[in-house]
């Protein structure tokens, strides 16, 4: 049997980052002000890569999460903080992705969970979001010396895979995380969660879609992955 590998960005792209809204209401008084801090988040983890910092993504996200309550001359409390990130732990799964991830998986694909998130919450969110057994493997860049979405993120998780980056896409809901992929050589589809235009200064995507069931569809119908022998360690 031949394999092709998908690889999938997890947060907000597989796990719907709503129950984070109540819980940035309470204490920052807007819910969208997740966005903000998200945003906040991937700054910090750009420049450390830019700048070769070695560090954790956790660490950053608190960080990014004192530093917008100091903006917002709010009081963050140490508890408050992992009260927040806890959230992160059991983010539910949107609707659409089990349905699409069995139908790949009977296609013949090989399906890969890939983080900027650490081992540890990375299994924590697959397991409580009912997904170990939909993926084959999930990999976080934590021992990669870097983050997504920096070349040498995408060359981690391919060495990892023992695959080349003509045999892997990406699938993500983020344009930043497509334009890295796209970068180092691996095929990108774009799945468009918040109903964001596409960075038109990025590499355009081989696939672009709204819903995970049209991600799938296209993904089968195209076959732009090229397959691969399960010899080669898959």
């Amino acid at each position: 049997m031949r394999h092709a590998v998908i690889v999938f960005d997890i947060n907000e792209t597989v796990l719907n980052l709503a129950p984070l809204k109540p819980k940035f209401a309470h204490y920052f008084g807007d819910k969208n002000y997740v966005d903000t801090w998200f945003s906040m988040l991937l700054h910090c983890s750009t420049v450390c890569v830019i700048t070769q910092v070695n560090t954790d993504f956790k660490s950053l996200a608190e960080t990014a999460l004192y530093s917008l309550a100091a903006k917002l001359n709010l009081s963050l409390s140490e508890q408050d903080c992992q009260d927040l990130l806890s959230t992160l732990a059991s983010l539910p799964v949107h609707e659409d992705v089990k349905p699409s991830l069995t139908k790949l998986r009977n296609a013949g694909f090989k399906l890969v969970a890939f983080s900027n998130s650490s081992t540890t919450l990375l299994t924590s969110q697959l397991h409580n979001a009912g997904l170990n057994s939909y993926f084959d493997d999930a990999i976080s860049v934590q021992n990669s010396g870097t983050f997504k979405p920096a070349a040498d993120a995408y060359q981690f998780v391919l060495k990892q895979l023992r695959v080349s980056a003509s045999d892997a896409c990406l699938v993500a809901c983020h344009d930043w995380d497509i334009q890295g992929a796209l970068s180092a050589g691996l095929k990108g589809a774009f799945i468009d969660r918040a109903s964001m235009r596409y960075n038109p200064v990025y590499a355009k995507p081989d696939i672009c879609a709204t819903s995970m069931g049209e991600i799938a569809d296209k993904l089968i119908t195209v076959n732009m992955v090229k397959p691969i022998e399960v010899s080669n360690g898959l």
